[in-house]
């Protein structure tokens, strides 16, 4: 059995088919327009940096580059044992398997934290908000980055999928608790047909995902997203 922190949620993707997750990591975001849209707000040149639910640790090699110290934190053991073999040869990072209610860190101690796609769905999410007012400091930022229910075919048939999502009280619940937001149209470009196909079928429930595939034609697919973010 996988360790998996207290109290974390499961992810119905990249917890059972972790393999299938990262082509969806390579294929989302070619132009890198979150990463950009996140450093327009907040740089992390030489800064710390932390991903909460980093998973195998896809963008921590990335962040680590121009970040002084990369933090992970994953609440699946087994992934986050993925994300520190990924960054074995990285001296500025560290991965921790704990859950974002519980974050093993100093106060004040982050610059800029995240979370990509990383089910931060609003209501329930308090005490993982009052770890991000702990950990990162003065003139430091959070951000949010999740799909956008609202928009587009992903939208649509991810709605379907999980009909017990209200968008509306998700977005009142960041409204609440004084997050911004900004519209991200991302897109998902693949190499392959099956490696599209079969991270349509990790997404959505097995009809939806059918319907998705037949609907969906070549090789890319519209991705749209919103950035949520908070200064401290």
């Amino acid at each position: 059995m996988p360790r998996i922190a207290k109290g974390a949620i499961p992810s119905p993707n990249i917890w059972n088919a972790p393999q299938v997750y990262e082509l969806e990591n390579r294929a989302v975001d070619p132009e890198g327009a979150a990463d950009a849209a996140m450093r327009a707000l907040r740089p992390w040149d030489d800064a710390t940096v932390l991903d909460i639910g980093c998973g195998t640790g896809y963008h921590l090699p990335v962040l680590a580059v121009s970040a002084a110290s990369v933090i992970g934190v994953e609440p699946h053991g087994d992934l986050a044992m993925l994300a520190r073999r990924r960054c074995a040869a990285l001296a500025n990072v560290a991965v921790h398997a704990a859950a974002a209610q519980d974050l093993p860190l100093p106060d004040a101690s982050v610059d800029v934290a995240m979370a990509r796609w990383a089910y931060f769905f609003g209501p329930g999410c308090e005490p993982g908000l009052r770890e991000l007012s702990r950990v990162v400091r003065r003139g430091g930022a959070a951000f949010v980055v999740d799909l956008d229910a609202t928009r587009g075919s992903f939208g649509r048939w991810f709605s379907r999928t999980v009909p017990a999502y209200s968008a509306r009280e998700v977005e009142a619940f960041w409204d609440r608790h004084g997050w911004q937001r900004q519209p991200l149209d991302l897109r998902m470009a693949f190499e392959r047909r099956a490696d599209l196909e079969a991270v349509l079928r990790i997404e959505f429930a097995p009809e939806v995902a059918e319907r998705a595939i037949a609907e969906t034609s070549g090789l890319e697919l519209p991705y749209p997203n919103v950035l949520r973010w908070r200064y401290y």
